[in-house]
């Protein structure tokens, strides 16, 4: 009995291992650190304050790592038979048999149910459980938007965009009632977030530029080719160091006062420089290095702009 009980167990360790790298759960690291900030900048505002308390910390890990989650399953269940198709994708745990549909839909649901109660970790605010239908609907939206839009990268920035937003409306929501203006910090990181992700995606998608054209799945690689499309990823992320050099005069505009010096400012000029290097490598015939950038240069981005503007915030 023992012996089929450590079977089991490890059957479905190494189903949750393949979900786990099926759905890049590595990835979370574009996303996470910018809620964090967020949620940082929130617990650093003086007037009107909000504490820190540690069962809000918890919430934004868990809702950050169930909604992710959720996206990510849905998304390769909705693209199963096109990733069948694509030379680059057809090794996918799906397509390839790895993992079974049925397996990935009752993650897929029990990722969107530990969202939804994950909200409740903010109450008395009840918005986050009252947004959490409508953010995760949008979340999963994403997965067909490249069957009517080339806008489609775009998209998935904006779904990145609520991680800051979300963290910030989770902790201070019941001032955001009061004073809408308050939000604009985040809105303004989330714009930054946008454009980044859109910038990034745009690269991505470079490599299936022959794919998604003779499918006719649309893409801005696809409409554009890939010379126009990568000038429109160096447009998004001129927009990106845009938005971050905006974010500390959002005072201005009626929302609250952020203490953000010089160290933030040091860290938007790396940023930029990340961002050179990662178009630098880039060629329109040379398409290499493509996962280089997407996750190496990016992940340094999420992670050290969290970093080094978290320490400008708290010293």
């Amino acid at each position: 009995m023992s012996q089929q009980h450590e079977e089991r167990g490890v059957h479905f360790a190494k189903k949750l291992s393949g979900i786990l790298e099926m759905i890049r759960f590595s990835h979370t690291l574009f996303a996470l650190p910018f809620a964090l900030f967020a949620a940082v900048m929130a617990w650093s505002v003086s007037e009107p304050s909000s504490k820190f308390e540690i069962h809000h910390l918890l919430g934004i890990l868990l809702c950050m790592v169930f909604a992710r989650s959720a996206a990510m399953a849905f998304n390769r269940l909705v693209d199963r038979k096109v990733d069948a198709q694509n030379p680059r994708t057809v090794g996918r745990h799906l397509p390839s048999g790895r993992l079974s549909v049925q397996s990935v839909i009752l993650f897929t649901i029990a990722s969107s149910v530990g969202f939804f109660f994950s909200t409740f970790l903010f109450w008395p605010n009840p918005l986050p459980p009252i947004l959490a239908l409508p953010v995760l609907l949008f979340l999963l939206g994403y997965s067909s938007t490249k069957h009517f839009t080339s806008l489609a990268h775009y998209w998935l920035g904006a779904a990145l965009m609520l991680a800051p937003i979300s963290a910030w409306i989770a902790i201070r929501g019941t001032i955001l009632i009061e004073f809408p203006t308050d939000v604009l910090p985040a809105v303004t990181l989330g714009l930054a977030v946008l454009l980044w992700v859109g910038g990034f995606d745009i690269i991505y998608a470079c490599q299936d530029f022959t794919f998604d054209s003779q499918v006719k799945l649309h893409s801005i690689p696809a409409k554009l080719g890939i010379q126009g499309a990568l000038r429109v990823a160096a447009l998004s992320h001129v927009g990106m160091i845009t938005a971050l050099v905006a974010l500390p005069l959002t005072y201005h505009l009626g929302g609250p006062q952020l203490d953000l010096g010089w160290i933030y400012w040091t860290a938007i000029a790396a940023v930029a420089l990340l961002l050179v290097y990662e178009h630098a490598i880039i060629h329109p015939d040379d398409l290499e290095r493509v996962n280089t950038a997407f996750f190496n240069i990016n992940s340094i981005i999420s992670v050290g702009l969290f970093i080094v503007g978290s320490c400008d915030l708290l010293t």
